[in-house]
């Protein structure tokens, strides 16, 4: 059976204790991938996060009770949706977290908002989840495809890349990357020449490749993520892409992928990104501590998970209750405060607002030790970075 298949999965308590009153027990679903292209930037690692947030809120002896369960979406909308449901009606889930692949996301958005629990979103791109899919169950946690547009989509245009064709993930996420860093190509006076649109976990990209080359384009945009973002990028070096003259614009660049290429293949590449292990003496330790149980540093999504689940657990505490309206509103009332953001706060259309990063892939020589793979070029300050609520189509944000 299709659920009991993508069942599979840990279900750990993390803490229990006996709580100081019924309502505050609390369960947390980690939904993601835990088989396919994106396992390794979510996976079981968003377990070890949300894991970590429950020890340093230390709520065995708050007396609040917390049980972690997890499940494999497959990256199949139907298969999120199940379980998201399953678990809210049967298993008296409270909080939903991570669930990336934007289609999957977007459809455990509705699932949540039916059952007025609360969905906190690390691991999806799309923007509709603060536009017109925006939710007040849902709260946007890490980054979307409008911050990662904005800031790699605008640097390769400001150093020349000028015209631009994109290879894109045929779903909702690729085509909402692709709309977004088109839009800033456009407005920094920068042209779209073409696109081509690739299934979801492909393996062979060549045809793909073969038009974007033939396009002429200065810029080959890869609105995909991932292994297919991996294999794009392998594939290119061999049809010698980039020592034709054309750029490769990564467009959603994890350290994992930067891992699975190499230092070789993957310096200079630009990207954006919501978490640098080395920004300061604060992320330094937490990716150390994530390192310690998890045997890498932290995606962006991963840190992004224990960041969520730290604050949900302080509204939890805050109002004394397990109840939705009630956290919801105590998050979005107070400022998230952690070692992955520093202190943020969470906007009316469940956008939460942080700086991001532009960051470059260092070369072999560049690099002076394991996973020291990134050059910080700029950061871009939370209201630059993602898109405001004016520009935005979330109706429940303009009331």
């Amino acid at each position: 059976m299709k659920f009991a298949k993508a069942l599979l999965a840990t279900a750990a308590i993390a803490a229990m204790a006996v709580p100081a009153f019924a309502d505050t027990d609390v369960k947390i679903g980690v939904l993601n991938d835990r088989s396919g292209l994106y396992a390794d930037l979510a996976g079981e690692g968003s377990v070890v996060a949300a894991r970590m947030a429950v020890e340093d809120f230390d709520a065995a002896s708050k007396g609040i009770a917390v049980e972690i369960l997890s499940a494999d979406h497959q990256n199949k909308p139907d298969v999120g949706s199940n379980i998201a449901r399953q678990w809210i009606d049967t298993e008296e889930v409270d909080v939903i977290v991570d669930v990336p692949t934007s289609s999957v996301a977007l459809a455990v958005n509705e699932v949540v908002r039916e059952k007025d629990k609360v969905f906190l979103a690390s691991g999806p791109a799309t923007s509709d989840l603060t536009g017109k899919a925006c939710s007040p169950n849902t709260i946007h946690w890490t980054y979307d495809t409008y911050s990662l547009a904005n800031g790699t989509g605008k640097a390769m245009v400001e150093q020349g890349g000028d015209t631009w064709f994109f290879l894109t993930a045929d779903y909702a996420f690729g085509h909402a990357l692709e709309r977004d860093t088109a839009a800033v190509v456009e407005a920094s006076g920068g042209e779209v020449v073409g696109s081509v649109r690739h299934p979801l976990s492909s393996s062979d990209f060549s045809s793909f490749l073969l038009q974007a080359q033939a396009s002429g384009a200065k810029v080959i945009g890869l609105a995909n993520a991932g292994g297919d973002t991996v294999n794009s990028i392998k594939q290119a070096a061999e049809f010698g892409i980039v020592q034709g003259g054309q750029s490769l614009a990564g467009l959603l660049i994890f350290s994992t992928d930067v891992a699975a290429l190499g230092l070789e293949t993957a310096q200079g590449l630009v990207l954006t990104n919501a978490f640098l292990a080395d920004r300061n003496e604060d992320t330094a330790a937490f990716a150390a501590r994530f390192k310690e149980n998890h045997g890498k540093n932290p995606t962006m999504v991963q840190a992004g998970v224990y960041s969520a689940v730290l604050h949900y657990l302080k509204g939890v505490e805050a109002v004394g209750s397990d109840d939705a309206d009630a956290v919801l509103e105590w998050m979005k009332a107070n400022p998230s405060n952690d070692p992955v953001f520093g202190e943020a706060t969470i906007r009316k259309d469940g956008r939460h607002m942080h700086d991001m990063y532009l960051l470059q892939v260092k070369s072999p020589d560049e690099s002076t030790g394991e996973e020291d793979y990134f050059k910080l070029l700029s950061t871009i300050p939370a209201e630059e970075a993602f898109r405001s609520i004016e520009d935005g189509e979330c109706e429940m944000a303009k009331q």
